[in-house]
């Protein structure tokens, strides 16, 4: 029974917010300041409002039809948990809204020692959390969104805990968490675009046509690593980010799947699971790049 709540989560999409974390601390550290005690409450509080997210989505899609009409992918279709009878309905919403008032929990303390601004940042970040299935994914902006409220925010957030500061260096370095989780999602729409224009969604692949967001996939894909470059060479990141450029065989890879295999159900998988693991080797780069030059 537990392994099975444990699995509603997604628990391998978790990892995502334990890179982000690891980014903005750090980015913390380079600039000169890291708290251990910051640095666990960060981690404990994304990973459970990851999970909320996680599991709200399966929960509303399930009540509204989409999980009985998608196919479901290693990367896409939720975790499978209420179409196949492992879990209740009212079990799963019970775990992600407990997940979201713990994880809430945590957020306040955080800004209870750290300062208003991370009330602002956090409050985004759970206005996503809360709306993301019945609203923002049903008005063409769940995307961007979810670029928020799992990349750029998070790293923002976890920095500014760490430094009490909003820095250039933490505005621009948060910049390739924000387009890769934007991307995370949108390249896993492509599978579940038919189920979710049926259980009324209106994201950008749909709103685009497959043929058309391909091209916006692959312009976002790229200028991930565009932005690490350009920050560099303003002189607003270390060189050492430069090691965030080792992920872009995987980036390129997720690109070609994308606009090859775009309309191929099976084909395009190996594409979905690139894109993840751009997303997850792009961050902990950039953190080894952070972490080498703040012990240099």
């Amino acid at each position: 029974m537990k392994s099975t709540w444990f699995l509603e989560t997604r628990p391998q999409f978790l990892l995502l917010s334990v890179v982000l974390v690891l980014h903005g601390s750090a980015l913390a550290y380079w600039q000169g300041s890291f708290d251990w005690v910051a640095f666990v409450l960060s981690m404990i509080g994304l990973v459970l409002l990851h999970a909320s997210v996680n599991v709200l989505n399966d929960w509303h899609d399930y009540k509204t039809g989409i999980d009985l009409e998608t196919q479901r992918t290693p990367f896409s279709g939720g975790s499978g948990m209420l179409p196949g009878g492992a879990m209740k309905p009212g079990a799963v919403l019970a775990l992600g809204l407990g997940c979201l008032v713990v994880g809430c929990a945590i957020g306040f303390y955080l800004v209870y020692v750290s300062g208003w601004p991370l009330l602002v940042i956090g409050g985004i970040g759970a206005f996503s959390v809360v709306t993301y299935a019945p609203l923002l994914t049903r008005i063409g902006v769940g995307e961007i969104f979810a670029g928020l409220g799992l990349g750029y925010l998070p790293v923002l957030g976890v920095y500014y805990v760490h430094t009490g500061a909003l820095d250039a260096a933490a505005w621009v370095s948060a910049i390739p968490a924000g387009f890769l989780t934007y991307n995370l999602l949108f390249l896993n729409e492509f599978p579940d675009m038919e189920a979710d224009a049926a259980g009324g969604r209106r994201h950008m692949v749909i709103l685009l046509g497959k043929a058309k967001a391909r091209f916006l996939y692959s312009a976002v894909e790229l200028g991930t690593y565009v932005a690490i470059v350009v920050g560099v060479v303003m002189g607003v990141l270390t060189p050492w980010a430069l090691l965030g450029l080792g992920a872009t065989v995987l980036a390129f890879k997720a690109i070609r799947g994308a606009m090859v295999d775009y309309e191929s159900f099976e084909a395009l998988i190996p594409a979905q699971g690139a894109n993840v693991m751009a997303v997850l080797a792009t961050n902990a780069l950039l953190a080894v790049g952070y972490l080498v030059a703040g012990l240099l």
